[in-house]
């Protein structure tokens, strides 16, 4: 596959996975920037797959993040009880806090290690998936995304490669 292939299809592919991290310029510029790459480029197989993938990967990414969130606000609610309790008895009483007071804290303190200890893994994954990709990508070879669900359905690998050779091709000539 790699020999059917442009510089240019390879170069867009990879800019794709690289335009996630757009989301640290602006809000969901991990899903918008790929989305528009992909969009203006889709005609062609190749970009159309990588495309995909990286759309299809950034949600997953983003529903694993709301999924934490929910799973762990129960949890919030609960300790923030305490909190609110150890920050009346302070204060209420500066010189009277007992270690029972600041105990009652660690059960927060524990899920908010828990979870920022959750989205940091994350985080690397992500970094580590969308950086390979990348690479993948700028050697013309496909990609799919660890733990990606296909919201976007993409084309399988065969079909793909059934259709590249004929992506060189000007639109006027035939192939017998």
């Amino acid at each position: 596959m790699e020999t059917n292939l442009s510089e240019n299809h390879k170069n867009v592919a990879a800019v794709i996975h690289l335009s996630t991290f757009a989301k640290f310029i602006f809000p969901f510029g991990n899903l918008l920037a790929p989305l528009l790459l992909w969009t203006t480029n889709k005609n062609k197989p190749f970009i159309d797959h990588h495309g995909k993938e990286a759309v299809n990967f950034q949600l997953s990414i983003l529903l694993y993040t709301l999924a934490i969130g929910i799973i762990c606000l129960p949890f919030f609610a609960v300790f923030a009880s305490d909190f609110v309790a150890l920050v009346e008895v302070i204060d209420d009483h500066v010189h009277e806090v007992s270690v029972q007071n600041v105990r009652n804290l660690s059960g927060y303190l524990t899920l908010f290690f828990i979870v920022i200890m959750l989205l940091f893994g994350l985080f690397v994954f992500e970094l580590y998936a969308v950086i390979t990709a990348t690479v993948q990508a700028n050697k013309g070879l496909l990609y799919k995304y660890p733990l990606s669900i296909p919201f976007i359905k993409t084309t399988p690998e065969e079909e793909l490669q059934e259709v590249q050779p004929s992506e060189n091709q000007s639109e006027n000539e035939h192939v017998s």
